[in-house]
């Protein structure tokens, strides 16, 4: 949600953060229909004024036992046009939101130009690539060979884009989850959080989901939503909170299912567990002030990077360009991980600051010592990371010629002893 009083004072410098965004100048239209508002408002309060003095006089003639009928069918007309205006401006105030809500986010000064994927800017890259003496396979011929990755059952009983694990690879996957979750609370200081996988559509408009990405949401009979992501009941842990100074930032993990329609990826990574409609996730949440959140953002960068360093696997850290960073994010650092059954780079995180952007929808707060008004708080959050595609990324990197995977030594202790899968 954008500030309207930035607009009024600044309206090119929108118009130049929208055009970054591919869209055509929005201030005027704005404006227009704020100043139409206003105007209206100024005039309700001239009738409002003019209703009190109405009020007096009546007052003052029945006292005085003057006929007020001429007075009172005066006063009549007045809160007739009040109760006209007041449904403008409240239509107007609609429609002024319906606009802010719908337009992205200004982006950061240093996020990179241009249109799509092929501009994003390769920051550096980490770890080793791993060397096969053998052509190495993607993570559905290793996971079906081993009998542990089922997607014609998963197809059956729930169609496309989902996937039953069984055995050591369900396992793995409750593992990988567990590892995340104490590397994040352990030794980032993350609090964790149990959190529920259906919200109501307030909570998806506070983060940004609503009203732009409906089609990519699963909405049940009973007007709840299947989140996308746990960053929607994280976020808004804060929302209509007012917090101070003192408590910020503040930090959350938590582990859940999350739900994609996938609207819009019709033939695109329709093998395997890259794009389901069902998979699980830990995401990490901060709340702090504007002068913490950039550090924040790199602090939170390097907690999602840390389960990769510890899991061996080579990566890549991408600033996202203008036109591939999302809807309601400032800036996004994207952590691309290498499959070499797939011979490429693939996303396993992305770690966003929004500004005050989501703040502004939620109605998230904070007040500084000694100060009596209140600020909106900057958001971030990232994944920490993408549990199913750091498991393919687990077989693909540690497979070995023979079909069996080796499991990293970070994650023996949550395996229960063996140090392969086979």
């Amino acid at each position: 949600m954008h500030d309207i009083k930035f607009i009024r004072e600044q309206p090119e410098a929108f118009d130049a953060g929208m055009k970054r965004r591919g869209l055509a100048p929005q201030s005027s239209a704005i404006l227009s229909l704020d100043e139409q508002r206003r105007a209206v408002m100024t005039e309700v309060q001239t009738l409002q004024s003019q209703r009190n003095d109405f009020a007096k006089k009546i007052g003052m003639a029945k006292r005085s036992g003057e006929d007020a009928t001429a007075l009172m069918q005066e006063a009549q007309a007045v809160n007739t046009r009040i109760a006209e205006l007041e449904g403008s401006a409240a239509a107007d105030d609609a429609r002024l939101s319906e606009m802010l809500a719908s337009l992205p986010n200004l982006l950061a000064d240093d996020v990179p130009p241009g249109r799509d994927e092929s501009a994003n800017r390769i920051e550096r890259t980490e770890g080793a690539k791993p060397v096969f003496s053998f052509a190495p396979k993607d993570h559905v011929a290793l996971g079906e060979a081993l009998g542990q990755m089922d997607f014609e059952r998963a197809a059956a009983m729930s169609g496309a884009r989902f996937v039953i694990l069984r055995g050591a690879l369900a396992r793995l996957e409750r593992a990988l989850a567990q590892f995340m979750l104490d590397t994040h609370t352990r030794e980032w200081g993350y609090e964790e959080i149990y959190a529920p996988v259906m919200v109501r559509e307030n909570a998806l408009f506070g983060t940004g989901q609503l009203p732009k990405f409906g089609e990519e949401l699963f909405k049940t009979t009973s007007g709840h939503y299947l989140i996308p992501t746990a960053e929607v009941p994280l976020t808004n842990l804060v929302a209509d909170q007012i917090l101070s100074e003192k408590e910020l930032p503040l930090r959350f993990t938590g582990y859940t299912q999350c739900f994609r329609s996938e609207a819009g990826a019709a033939g695109k990574d329709t093998r395997g567990m890259i794009r389901n409609h069902q998979f699980s996730k830990v995401e990490l949440v901060s709340i702090a002030t504007p002068e913490q959140a950039e550090a924040e953002h790199a602090r939170m960068l390097g907690a999602a990077e840390s389960i990769l360093k510890k899991l061996g696997l080579h990566y890549r850290v991408m600033t996202l360009c203008e036109g591939d960073t999302g809807f309601g994010a400032r800036k996004t650092w994207d952590i691309e991980v290498w499959l070499p059954g797939q011979d490429c780079f693939r996303e396993i995180s992305s770690c966003s600051h929004f500004g005050e952007f989501q703040a502004r929808r939620m109605k998230a707060r904070f007040r500084r010592e000694g100060r009596k008004q209140t600020e909106f708080v900057h958001t971030l959050n990232g994944s920490g990371l993408a549990v199913g595609r750091t498991l393919i990324a687990v077989l693909e990197n540690y497979q070995r010629e023979d079909g069996s995977i080796a499991i990293p030594e970070a994650l023996l202790q949550y395996m229960g002893g063996p140090r392969e899968i086979a």
